[in-house]
């Protein structure tokens, strides 16, 4: 990129729709520090520009809170970074996981990874996700589990990561290590992540009881509520991320920036 492009605000030398795409992630990250997503720098979202190899992801260095719209890192299909305007460059493991998934699932706009307290207990646990909540439904039918390997720098873990995600799925447990989402928008991989969160937090306090004391629901009915959840009209697919925004634009959260 040219000096005198970098000398133009990001929003003037980007297109609308990636502007768009933009203000949807860094909208992620302020609400994953709202709903204590983070650790402390460390875990990123990322989201694929439409019709490109490229995606943003968060500038390595700033807390969930300090993400804008303008200062997300721009990076291509081999992890050069295109566009970095505070200098801060990227997790590295974020570029093996990340790019992992956007070039196995073209489809996956948005991709989040959390490192929850409850997320990573439930991948330590050898039953992964069980069917005890209502939250879990949204996710449990899909959810796909991948072994941990150490710290995700190895490139060549992306081809066994890709082939435990599969085809299909838009949930995975990384074993010992935590959650990731994808969605074909922002919002979905947003909401997925939610409730799969949700669903692992609620299966800790459960437990918290005595396995013996837990009650798993019945096929016909985890089946049932997971087909309601994936219902074609279901309101809250266009009702939620406004909603969400509000929330944001209320407590002044400078997202837009």
């Amino acid at each position: 990129m040219s000096a005198v492009l970098k000398s133009k605000p990001v929003k003037e030398r980007v297109s609308k729709e990636e502007w768009d795409l933009r203000v949807d992630l860094a909208a992620a990250y302020q609400l994953a520090a709202i709903f204590k997503w983070t650790d402390l720098i460390y875990t990123h979202f990322s989201a694929r520009l439409p019709g490109h190899d490229e995606f943003l992801i968060n500038p390595y260095g700033l807390m969930f809170e300090e993400v804008t719209a303008s200062n997300l890192v721009k990076i291509d299909h081999d992890g050069k970074a295109l566009d970095d305007p505070l200098g801060l460059g990227y997790n590295e493991a974020g570029f093996v996981i990340h790019g992992c998934v956007h070039e196995a699932r073209p489809e996956a706009q948005c991709v989040i990874h959390t490192h929850t307290r409850a997320g990573v207990a439930v991948s330590a646990m050898k039953c992964g996700l069980l069917p005890i909540s209502q939250h879990a439904m949204r996710v449990q039918a899909e959810v796909t589990y991948h072994d941990y390997e150490g710290i995700a720098l190895d490139m060549d873990e992306r081809a066994r990561m890709a082939a435990d995600l599969g085809k299909t799925s838009k949930a995975m447990i990384l074993r010992n290590h935590g959650l990731l989402t994808l969605g074909e928008t922002v919002r979905e991989a947003f909401e997925y992540m939610y409730y799969l969160d949700c669903a692992c937090q609620i299966q800790i306090d459960a437990m918290a009881g005595g396995m013996e004391n837990v009650l798993l629901m019945s096929e016909g009915a985890a089946r049932t509520a997971d087909e309601q959840f994936h219902r074609a009209d279901r309101p809250s697919n266009h009702k939620d991320w406004p909603a969400l925004l509000r929330m944001l634009d209320r407590r002044g959260v400078k997202y837009r920036d």
